[in-house]
């Protein structure tokens, strides 16, 4: 059945992924009206997560802003399928890094770099950092169940010099890439809701206490890696910009959480900035609680 659905969808990806920007964007059109119009995919999660935010005191605006955000979902899933079909020159002409040189500083003294970042703006072209820093781009996933679609997105990432390493798996790869001093550009989607633990770590996030990951905190102090924030900015439909801010050269010097805290605060200024591009879609209060103790 695995290989039946990807025989089936396979072409679809391939055929999207070699359209020009401009038709791209019309058939995107099309997936708002079905996806927000007629479907209405999520949309009590997403009016539910804006509510609670805060952003809009008045209905009529938190609207515009849903609609804003279910226009930028559906560029988003198409410029994420428009990857394989780029060239290098496309992907430098629609995505820039404003600061390379402060990741850069750190290969120079031969130290690999963790990378946090929030589901903002188009963090899959993120992909593309090798194009401006010499570390290799590697992004911690969770391996997909149908085996041919995970192959695929691995084909997909290293088209542009980047590439996938299971969660289950990093450490153990991290730690030999370190010592055969393999200097790699590490990237955490640092913002979704874990699962219910009873050892997780709750901070406040946009006035509700939320349990956070701290997996980029953890792993940094174990390895003593310098961890820094990638904020994403959209300029236009299909233009982005990168600016990357140091959270800490020296994590094990760091207080516990102080890391994911500074994450944190510095990913809700982001969001503020223009709401309508984080992902609204996850349920990120699911496990909220007033009172964590």
């Amino acid at each position: 059945m695995n290989l039946l659905i990807y025989i089936v969808v396979a072409p679809l990806l391939f055929i999207i992924s070699k359209l020009p920007f401009w038709l791209l964007y019309q058939l995107s059109n099309l997936f708002y009206f079905l996806v927000y119009r007629i479907i209405g995919y999520r949309k009590k999660v997403v009016r539910k997560n804006l509510a609670l935010c805060g952003f809009a005191k008045k209905p009529e605006t938190q609207r515009q802003i849903e609609r804003d955000f279910y226009r930028y979902l559906c560029d988003f899933f198409l410029e994420a399928i428009k990857v394989k079909g780029m060239s290098k020159k496309q992907m430098l002409k629609r995505f820039t890094v404003t600061n390379p040189e402060l990741v850069e500083d750190f290969a120079k003294q031969g130290k690999s770099v963790f990378v946090m970042t929030g589901h903002y703006a188009n963090f899959e072209w993120l992909l593309a950092l090798g194009y401006y820093v010499s570390l290799k781009p590697v992004a911690i996933y969770t391996p997909l169940q149908n085996e041919y679609f995970d192959n695929y997105f691995k084909k997909v990432r290293s088209k542009h010099n980047s590439a996938l390493i299971s969660r289950k798996k990093f450490s153990e790869e991290f730690a030999a890439s370190q010592r055969n001093n393999k200097l790699t550009l590490v990237g955490f989607a640092a913002d979704q809701s874990p699962q219910r633990k009873s050892k997780n770590y709750y901070r406040s996030f946009f006035g509700h206490e939320v349990p956070v990951f701290t997996g980029a905190e953890r792993l940094g102090k174990r390895f003593n890696v310098p961890i820094v924030m990638a904020k994403v900015k959209r300029i236009k439909r299909g233009y982005y910009k990168t600016t990357f801010s140091i959270l800490t050269e020296k994590p094990k010097e760091m207080d516990d959480f102080q890391i994911t805290d500074a994450f944190y605060e510095a990913l809700e200024e982001q969001i503020k900035e223009d709401p309508s591009l984080y992902f609204w879609t996850h349920n990120r209060f699911k496990l909220m609680q007033q009172n964590p103790q």
